[in-house]
């Protein structure tokens, strides 16, 4: 049996899932956690061979939870299924050490093969997001740029940023101005909805 782990904040979500993947008769659901926090302590309690994680979730989102899960146990496998195809959410899982990763409507048939490659050692990604992914290319962001960008999701004032991220108002403008050139966009709102859009964020 092929021991997995969902993590889900939607618990409709988490719940269909493991009913259609409950269904195949190698695959068994050990484990369902509806926030990032929970995962590394359910993976250490409960062994299971392949992690499905969504991206955005409370607390750890799902690829930072990638990289610990992936440090605690590193003969979990991690695969990314989530509504949120972006491009630059792939390559970031990816480099976090996930071994795969697809969108949400992959039909159930599909999905349990994906467990069952990622299982073996394989590398699964949806194709037509590491198409996307290949065209848009890697971020343009530096960190601090990102963590910048991130700070001003909200619509915090530069002298709110700089005091969350411990900068000079005048480092935060800098930062700022950059990102709205690399990303090509008019003002840092727009900015923040380019980087969104693209997953860099």
């Amino acid at each position: 049996m092929i021991r997995l782990l969902l993590a889900d904040d939607q618990a409709l979500v988490r719940g269909a899932l493991s009913a259609l993947l409950g269904l195949e008769a190698d695959l068994e659901v050990v484990a369902e956690v509806g926030s990032g926090d929970a995962v590394v302590p359910a993976v250490l309690a409960h062994h299971p061979h392949v992690a499905l994680l969504d991206v955005e979730m409370p607390g750890l989102d799902g690829i930072t939870a990638t990289a610990a899960v992936r440090d605690a146990s590193p003969q979990t496998k991690v695969l990314i299924v989530t509504t949120f195809g972006r491009p630059g959410y792939l390559r970031r899982a990816l480099q976090a050490g996930a071994s795969g990763f697809v969108v949400k409507d992959t039909p159930a048939p599909q999905l349990a093969d994906a467990v069952r490659r990622v299982h073996q050692g394989l590398r699964v990604v949806d194709p037509m997001l590491a198409t996307d992914s290949l065209v848009a290319g890697e971020s343009p962001l530096t960190q601090r740029e990102t963590e910048v960008l991130q700070a001003a999701r909200d619509g915090a004032s530069v002298a709110t940023i700089a005091g969350r991220l411990f900068l000079s108002e005048g480092t935060v403008r800098n930062h700022l101005s950059a990102a709205i050139g690399k990303t090509g966009a008019a003002n840092r709102t727009e900015a923040v909805l380019t980087a969104e859009s693209n997953g860099w964020l």
